[in-house]
């Protein structure tokens, strides 16, 4: 994507919700921003309705985990224009435990597996979402394995001697 269309998506954007894109970069030519939290379903919804622009497919949608951060909680969403080949990243962060954010199943049906996903690993509420619960992990897990202050080991396990390993 060349840099003028990101410029032209910038500007839609920043015309449409001002003062709603904190932060914006370009990386290997990837139009990346940092959103408010209040506005992720309005901006996304712009993106996918406008005209212009068609997002009409979200690639990705992950959970982020800062936990030094004063807003140590982020989503992360990926969306693609097929019709016109544009790409965007969107970034939204909060500060409350457990992190809770909007679902995007109303949008994208895809949305449902991803949000299960943040679920399951990171502990992420989406309000509205039809069917939250865990996707990959057992029901029985306790705690939110990709946290970063997620014990890398089980303490719990019994089949394993870590003196065979140097420890």
């Amino acid at each position: 994507m060349t840099a003028d269309n990101n410029r032209m998506i910038l500007d839609l954007i920043e015309a449409r919700f001002p003062g709603k894109v904190l932060e914006h970069d370009m990386p290997y030519g990837f139009l990346s921003l940092v959103i408010d939290y209040d506005s992720i379903i309005d901006i996304i919804a712009f993106l996918k309705e406008e005209p212009s622009l068609r997002f009409g497919f979200l690639t990705t949608c992950c959970g982020l985990h800062f936990p030094d951060a004063k807003q140590k909680f982020g989503m992360m969403y990926q969306l693609h224009s097929l019709e016109n080949n544009y790409r965007i990243r969107l970034k939204a962060f909060t500060h409350y435990d457990p992190p809770v954010f909007p679902t995007l199943t109303g949008m994208f049906k895809t949305a449902n597996w991803m949000e299960r996903e943040a679920y399951d690993f990171y502990g992420f509420k989406f309000t509205g979402h039809p069917d939250l619960r865990r996707i990959l992990n057992m029901d029985s897990l306790e705690g939110w394995p990709l946290r970063k202050e997620y014990p890398l080991e089980d303490p719990f396990r019994r089949d394993k001697d870590d003196k065979m390993f140097g420890r």
